[in-house]
Order: structure tokens, then sequence, then C-alpha cells
């Protein structure tokens, strides 16, 4: 049952993201008037008014005789980062579950000795913040570590997407954590995965980032 003040918006937004998400695919029909009236709790009207508002914003067509169907292409307006800021947060764990891998795995195989430079620097920041009780600034360059593992994986699709979920990813760490205790606990693991990338141990990388992720 949705209960905000604004419904038609709120629904909109609710489809939105399952479009995102996939479990609605372009080109297919969208639910009938009657069928999300029941599956959100909400009025005739109100579900009316969300077709418009994601009609208007290019995200699905109705078609007279045929129904409401989602639009083949998607529009190219919203930011993956806004994206990001509407999924459950189950889905973003996974999302990172499966970055964290896969960066992790690549840079051991493709690390260059700047890389490794980079890396280091940011491990020793990291730790050095930690054990001060910098909170903030520990925050970024944690996710300065993990970024640099991304560049060093030598696919830029591959960075370029762990780019923009690190703003997502430093939005969760603020809301998650209010001091540094659990940087200075993981210090070892990203020391590990660390020594892996040096390695060139791939199934090692993909072990550690395993054990940060899930701690």
């Amino acid at each position: 049952m949705i209960k905000r003040v604004s419904l038609p918006e709120e629904l909109s937004r609710r489809l939105q993201q399952q479009i995102s998400l996939g479990n609605i695919r372009a080109g297919e029909k969208l639910p009938t008037e009657p069928e999300l009236m029941q599956q959100f709790g909400v009025s005739r009207s109100t579900v009316r008014e969300a077709v418009r508002i994601l009609s208007n914003a290019g995200w699905i067509q109705v078609r007279q005789g045929l129904g409401t169907f989602v639009s083949p292409k998607m529009p190219d307006s919203e930011p993956l980062t806004q994206r990001l800021r509407r999924v459950e947060p189950q889905h973003l764990l996974e999302v990172r579950l499966m970055l964290e891998h896969k960066v992790a795995e690549k840079a051991a195989q493709n690390r260059s000795a700047s890389d490794l430079v980079k890396m280091r620097a940011d491990l020793a920041e990291r730790k050095r913040l930690a054990h001060a009780g910098e909170w903030l600034a520990c925050i970024d360059a944690d996710i300065r570590f993990h970024t640099h593992i991304a560049q060093a994986s030598g696919n830029d699709i591959l960075a370029d997407l762990y780019k923009a979920f690190a703003e997502q990813l430093k939005e969760s760490f603020l809301a998650q954590f209010e001091n540094t205790d659990s940087f200075v606990a993981t210090q070892t693991l990203h020391e590990n995965l660390l020594a892996a990338i040096e390695e060139q141990d791939a199934e090692q990388a993909w072990y550690w980032a395993r054990q940060i992720v899930d701690h």
C-alpha cells in the first residue's frame, strides 16, 4: 500500500524502478489499470496520472486499442548515479558483490606498476586515517583504493561503472558508519587483497574481495 502524499508520482517512481531493473522489459505491456490498482492499492485516477507522467518522460508508450507498453528505448536523460539511488538496498549489495569480485580479479591480471603505487598509497592513507579516527577522510581513502583497483582492471567500462557505483557506495557508508572502527577491523582484509593483486593471483583477489564485502 502506497502511503505518500503524491500518489501518482510515487506510483510512477515504483513503475520506473521496475522498468530500470528489468522486471518489466522494453517492449512489454504494462499491467492493466485494474491490476495496478490492486497491486499498489491506489485509485484508477492515480494509475492514469502515473501513466501520464511516465509517458511524458518517455518511459512508456500508450497505444490506442492495444494498451500501454514500455518504450523500446529507455530515456537517456537519467544518469546511472541517479538510477542507483532508486534501487533496493539488497540489489545494491548484489551489484557491489559482482563489481568488487570482477574488478579485483581483473586488476590481479592486468595491474601495472603505477597502479600498485596508487593502491599502496591509498591503503596506507586508509590505515592512518582509520587509526586517527578521521571518519569522513577514511571513507574517501577507502573508496579511492577500490576505485584505483577498478582502474587497474584494464577495462574502461568496468572502471566507469565502478566510479558511478562508488558515489552511491559513499552515501551508504555515510549512513552506515559513525566512526572508523569497521575500517580498522577490515584493514588486514584490504592488505590481503592488495597482496593478491600484487602477486597477480586472481583467485585470491576474488576471495579477499568477497571477505571485504561480507564483513
